[in-house]
């Protein structure tokens, strides 16, 4: 039975939160998450870190004190989850060959080139090459491409990468909740929604809508965000004739963008393959909306079954994105039906309830050196997938 679990990661944040009170709600004081650096200022500025710190929290760099307890915690712990920290809070409890997750995103996600760079590479053995030798050593993938970096370009964690990504939310709104709310819009309502940088892609969407506009379908997008390039993404809109149907509301609190996606039919993520879990398809799955995911997101492959719980397009491709808006807009009944699947996928399985339950079943197997993987959704095995995984 596992008492004390340690989740150590750079800062605390809503996209964590969820996932820790449910694991603070079955281990109490035996859990603990470990703040390694204060928040980015960007980050502040877009309405991260506003909600109240929970007691189970640690931050490590208010006091010489703490720090010194994060090292004893993540030494004496049954289990501990490594996420984006300075990699000697585990050293000695790897040393110890103790049960140790890393939680991840692809490692090679700018390319395979890193492996070249003499201090990536230096690194990269470090951290897990050299760490083969450790069999309690497994890595929680946020992402589907995770394990074919490690496994196949390192040759790390063979057999050892299970499913896994971050899970913002407790629970939604009833289905008749979210059904009711979708219900008032006037005209199918497309959301997109991050920081206007040139990885995430707005200017997909904004092609594809102005396709669908020019064979006839009404509908109201709205791009929510700001950042670099939103003079660009604007000038876009105008130049696309779209002006009289976009809104631009600007940085929303992350309760004010699931208030949002609560509201809207249709979530479209335009990201490349710098995205290495992509938070808003979560997002959109479980409000309930027709999600339309690129190929390259981190998160597609585990949580998007193409037809069924939405569409996957190209990455890249304005093309494939507009041939599978027009499939929705072509078909509300079947874009609410594609909506309700989805809402039901996350509410049954990804979710940060069922999420603690499964590292805890997992540890505890591991523990007792049996070898145990779900059969689908998180902790199930990761499969090694690469980047030309997708044929649509």
């Amino acid at each position: 039975m596992i008492k004390t679990l340690v989740l150590i990661s750079n800062y605390f944040n809503h996209h964590q939160k969820a996932f820790c009170d449910e694991m603070y709600t079955h281990l109490g004081e035996g859990f603990k998450f470990v703040e390694t650096m204060p928040m980015e200022d960007f980050r502040s500025k877009m309405g991260w870190g506003k909600e109240e710190i929970p007691p189970y929290v640690l931050k490590t760099h208010l006091s010489g004190e703490n720090d010194r307890l994060a090292y004893e915690l993540a030494e004496k712990a049954d289990v501990v989850i490594m996420g984006t920290a300075p990699e000697g809070y585990v050293k000695k409890r790897l040393d110890l060959d103790r049960l140790t997750f890393r939680l991840s995103e692809r490692a090679l996600k700018e390319g395979r080139w890193k492996i070249f760079v003499p201090y990536l590479a230096k690194k990269f053995y470090i951290n897990h090459i050299s760490r083969k030798k450790n069999k309690s050593l497994y890595c929680l993938c946020a992402g589907a491409f995770v394990a074919s970096d490690f496994e196949f370009l390192l040759g790390s964690y063979r057999d050892r990468c299970y499913k896994f990504g971050y899970f913002p939310y407790p629970e939604a709104l009833s289905w008749e909740e979210l059904t009711a709310q979708k219900r008032q819009n006037n005209k199918t309502r497309i959301l997109w929604c991050g920081r206007f940088l040139k990885l995430k892609r707005a200017d997909l969407l904004i092609k594809a809508a102005a396709a669908a506009k020019d064979k006839g379908y009404d509908f109201e997008l709205e791009i929510v965000g700001s950042g670099e390039e939103e003079k660009n993404i604007r000038a876009l809109v105008k130049d696309m004739g779209l002006e009289d149907r976009t809104v631009f509301p600007g940085y929303l609190s992350p309760e004010d963008t699931r208030h949002e996606m609560e509201k809207a039919d249709i979530y479209v993520c335009t990201s490349n393959k710098l995205e290495g879990w992509g938070a808003v398809i979560y997002e959109g799955l479980s409000a309930g909306c027709a999600t339309i995911a690129t190929s390259m997101a981190g998160a597609t492959p585990f949580l998007i079954k193409d037809g069924v719980t939405g569409y996957i397009y190209r990455s890249g491709d304005a093309g494939s994105l507009a041939d599978r808006l027009l499939k929705l807009l072509e078909d509300p009944d079947g874009a609410r039906g594609m909506g309700r699947r989805a809402y039901e996928q996350m509410r049954d399985s990804w979710n940060p309830a069922e999420a603690a339950a499964r590292v805890l079943e997992v540890s505890d197997h591991l523990l007792k050196g049996e070898e145990y993987f779900y059969e689908d959704g998180p902790l199930s095995k990761a499969p090694v997938l690469y980047e030309d995984w997708y044929r649509g």
